[in-house]
């Protein structure tokens, strides 16, 4: 069962950082509900053992990864010959730049397209790994985001490798086989490597389906996967993720970049929480889709309703909303910041994600929190 929790006074980044106090905090993408009972369950087992010295990966966490994944979203073929892990997403593409840099072995920044608006970190990994950043911008058609198909082809030339995020964060959009297919065939044709960040997967809403980019490229070597069961079953904290990585050279180059970066030892918690969430949780994630799209379209109608000078797009998944506030005026930075001084109220500004004019709302909260802080948006802009 799906159980809201208050979250402030817990050291929580979301709701107790110097600027969320005395917020209402719909901003950094984490959830606001307890984790599911058997994840509990099982991290109170591991608890009660007394020790929690250094773990290694168990073939349970191997097996509840290859089979979470084939019966809920048709990819098969995942193993332990072809699973890394590590402590989350973001350091495994770190260490992913590191090993394709060791692999390309030039003097010049290796290139990376990448679509914008993008996830903020992929800004940061590309630059802290002193890679070149080459964006391609979603075009807008029929109320929803697009690959503009021309301009990847042209930047393809230049890239060497192609960093996805499946489905999209921030804008919400699930990409489709034939997208992905598409994706693919010139990633093949340009010879770029492939780096898909699927941590949202688990978040796809009525009429939408996660297609992972394995299943596109079943042929190919050129790509990796990952992962996480930390998005979806509210468990971020316990640091663990997975690599998929097909070819066996590239896995060794990728473990050792993971040797590297120090970020190959894993919290014995995690390892736990991974396996029943995988294996025990499926109903309670399924609860939580429900939840989420229905405070989705609560967004929705509320923004056609009261706020119809902005727009929101048609959101496919993940539990984040990318609204239009460009008619107000104001960069997106200066209305957020504004809305929180004011009104108390926290969003993500469009500009740490590469674009202009829009606020992410994260709707993985409760209904009330949601309401509250929508009211609270409606009277901040009507009293501007």
């Amino acid at each position: 069962m799906l159980e809201y929790i208050n979250r402030r006074g817990s050291d929580c980044y979301k709701w107790d950082s110097e600027c969320a106090n005395e917020c209402l905090p719909l901003w950094v993408a984490d959830m606001d509900f307890k984790a599911a009972k058997p994840i509990r369950d099982a991290m109170q087992r591991r608890l009660d053992h007394g020790v929690f010295g250094y773990s290694i990966v168990p073939q349970q966490n191997y097996d509840a990864v290859a089979s979470w994944f084939e019966r809920r979203h048709g990819w098969k073929g995942i193993n332990r010959n072809n699973l890394l892990y590590t402590t989350a997403v973001v350091p495994a593409i770190s260490a992913i730049f590191k090993a394709l840099q060791l692999r390309l072995n030039r003097c010049e920044k290796m290139r990376v397209l990448t679509f914008t608006p993008a996830y903020n970190c992929f800004f940061a990994c590309i630059e802290n790994m002193g890679c070149e950043l080459v964006p391609s911008a979603l075009v807008l058609r029929n109320n929803r985001f697009e690959i503009n198909w021309t301009d990847v082809a042209e930047k393809a030339k230049q890239a060497d490798v192609l960093l996805l995020c499946n489905p999209h964060n921030p804008t919400g959009r699930v990409w489709t086989r034939q997208e992905l297919e598409q994706l693919a065939d010139i990633a093949r044709h340009e010879h770029l490597y492939v780096i898909s960040d699927e941590i949202h997967c688990e978040f796809t809403f009525p009429g939408h389906t996660y297609t992972p980019f394995a299943t596109v490229t079943i042929n190919d070597t050129d790509f990796c996967v990952c992962t996480s069961a930390s998005k979806a079953f509210n468990i971020a904290g316990l640091l663990c993720a997975t690599i998929y990585v097909p070819d066996a050279e590239l896995h060794d180059q990728i473990n050792h970049a993971l040797e590297i970066h120090e970020v190959n030892g894993l919290n014995p918690f995690g390892l736990v929480a991974q396996v029943a969430a995988y294996n025990e949780s499926e109903s309670w994630l399924d609860e939580l889709n429900r939840y989420v799209y229905d405070n989705f379209c609560y967004l929705r109608d509320f923004i056609h309703a009261e706020l119809p000078m902005l727009r929101i797009h048609e959101t496919e998944g993940t539990y984040l909303g990318w609204v239009d506030i460009s008619a107000l005026g104001m960069t997106a930075a200066a209305f957020c910041q504004d809305l929180a001084h004011t009104s108390h109220v926290l969003f993500n500004p469009s500009e740490m994600y590469g674009a202009d004019g829009y606020i992410r709302i994260n709707l993985a909260t409760s209904r009330e929190v949601l309401v509250e802080a929508l009211n609270r948006l409606k009277a901040y802009i009507n009293g501007r």
